[in-house]
């Protein structure tokens, strides 16, 4: 008696161990495919958190530079207006003036460092994309060969998945 989930004429063969090796091929692209994948977004929301701080730090340099732009108004004024009478409010204008010119190039230096690793993430995040698209061609390719049973497909799709390691990779090693 045949139980109706098994196939009539099946045949083990080279045919067969072909297609196994293919499907374990399929799969370890998959893997690779998949741990890519999450590398791929992890860079990117690691590069929108450095975008947003870095945008935070031009904020906070605006700020400063306003302040300054406004200490100095209020230095302008008293020196023209009343020199004699306004040495102490003079004396803070001038103070504030330095700190904030202090502070600002501190937070601009801070906010040029972030961008340049917002840029970093987004190379390594390209990379990993690149690498990503390239094992999901692999594996489509590799995978035609259970339609087709063309055994040019496997190899050509390992190919294919290869230079797609080889791209992602690249990103672990960008500085």
């Amino acid at each position: 008696m045949e139980l109706p989930f098994e196939q009539e004429g099946h045949e083990e063969g080279p045919q067969d161990h072909y297609a196994q090796r293919v499907g374990l091929l399929a799969a370890c692209i998959a893997v690779v495919l998949a741990l890519v994948t999450i590398a791929s977004h992890r860079s990117h929301t690691n590069a929108l958190v450095q975008l947003s701080e870095t945008n935070d730090k031009w904020s906070l340099y605006q700020a400063k530079r306003l302040k300054a732009h406004v200490s100095e108004l209020g230095r302008d004024m008293l020196t023209t207006l009343r020199p004699a009478e306004s040495a102490l409010l003079l004396q803070h204008y001038v103070e504030q003036i330095e700190k904030n010119e202090k502070e600002s190039k501190e937070v601009s230096q801070e906010a040029r460092k972030l961008q340049t690793e917002y840029a970093l993430s987004e190379r390594r995040a390209l990379r990993y994309d690149l690498g990503e698209a390239m094992l999901e061609v692999g594996l489509v390719l590799s995978s035609l060969y259970f339609i087709s049973k063309r055994r040019l497909f496997p190899p050509l799709g390992a190919c294919i998945a290869l230079i797609g390691v080889g791209i992602a990779f690249t990103g672990l090693l960008l500085n």
